[in-house]
């Protein structure tokens, strides 16, 4: 099968797929990453509390972030169901398995430990029987269990991408580079998270090497993005080594 004989509804699908993958790359490292830098200072839990209450607001942004990006993934998964069924139907399920249905409600499970944050530093009147020290360290604990529940579900971001290169590599209208990719990042995710939970001591090493490989997920965003917008009615020029 090649690009021209897929069928209305696939075609639909790729190009659904290209605008929900590249709305979900730039919310979802809003909450993930860049909040928790501006806000958390390792090993200090004052300082950590205190860039909360400056900034609740943006602790705020993070969440909804990490609100939104999961059901976005719901809805890409399922826009790749509609495009890969023809291909294999089973691996088509896994990837809805690993990139939904299992990973999202542990995202959103996870929002609860900033939620927690934030109720600590907010200095209600229910926490008075807390030191202002102990609701410090009690807030900066529950953002340091937010940051290990992201690496719990960055595990099936890994896994999930191993049926979608699979699918990518059987489609014959992807280029097979894309799914190998594919394959390459998944591995990344899962040896950072499982290193970062299991063997911390080579935390550093890893994630340098696993973040470069992230990025090999991205070509296939691309590629979504362009062939969705490519005319349905117009022919492509031949493509090689795919």
């Amino acid at each position: 099968m090649t690009i021209s004989q897929i069928d209305a509804s696939q075609r639909k699908a790729i190009r659904a797929a290209g605008f929900l993958y590249l709305l979900m790359v730039f919310t979802a490292p809003i909450g993930i990453m860049y909040v928790p830098s501006k806000l958390i200072v390792p090993g200090d839990a004052t300082a950590t509390a205190e860039h909360i209450r400056a900034s609740e607001w943006l602790l705020r942004i993070g969440i909804g972030c990490e609100l939104i990006y999961p059901v976005i993934a719901v809805f890409l998964v399922l826009a790749l169901y509609r495009l890969f069924k023809p291909v294999n139907e089973h691996h088509a399920k896994l990837l809805v398995i690993l990139g939904a249905l299992v990973s999202v409600p542990i995202t959103f499970l996870n929002v609860l430990n900033e939620i927690a944050a934030l109720i600590l530093v907010s200095g209600a009147d229910f926490l008075a029987a807390f030191q202002k020290s102990q609701l410090d360290a009690l807030a900066l604990l529950f953002l340091r269990l937010h940051s290990d529940g992201v690496e719990i579900v960055a595990i099936f971001w890994g896994l999930w991408l191993f049926p979608f290169g699979i699918l990518v590599i059987r489609s014959g209208f992807i280029p097979r580079i894309l799914g190998i990719l594919l394959f390459i990042a998944g591995s990344g995710y899962v040896a950072s998270s499982f290193t970062t939970l299991v063997l911390p001591q080579y935390r550093n090493f890893v994630d340098q090497v696993a973040t470069v490989l992230g990025i090999l997920e991205m070509p296939i965003v691309f590629w979504f993005i362009i062939k969705g917008l490519w005319p349905s009615g117009k022919t492509e020029p031949k493509r090689t080594g795919s």
